[in-house]
């Protein structure tokens, strides 16, 4: 079951990354632009292959002209 929640939360970052740039009306291209990156990377952020670190999302976020937002859930909530 553990497992499974953090596939969960995987396929959330990727559709959040996949919304922001959507919401942008950018290519996977322009976004390694703006944050001098490959395309590569950018896909795999998309992908939820990968743990960006707090830094790439900023990152992210300014790329696609969004502010980053984290907040704390009470461990039990979805």
């Amino acid at each position: 079951m553990r497992r499974h929640a953090e596939l969960e939360d995987e396929f959330q970052r990727a559709r959040e990354f996949i919304a922001a740039r959507a919401r942008a009306g950018l290519t996977q291209k322009q976004i390694a632009a703006r944050m001098k990156t490959t395309r590569a990377v950018i896909s795999r952020l998309e992908s939820g292959r990968m743990k960006p670190s707090t830094r790439t999302l900023e990152r992210y976020a300014r790329a696609t002209g969004h502010k980053l937002k984290i907040t704390f859930e009470p461990a039990g909530a979805r």
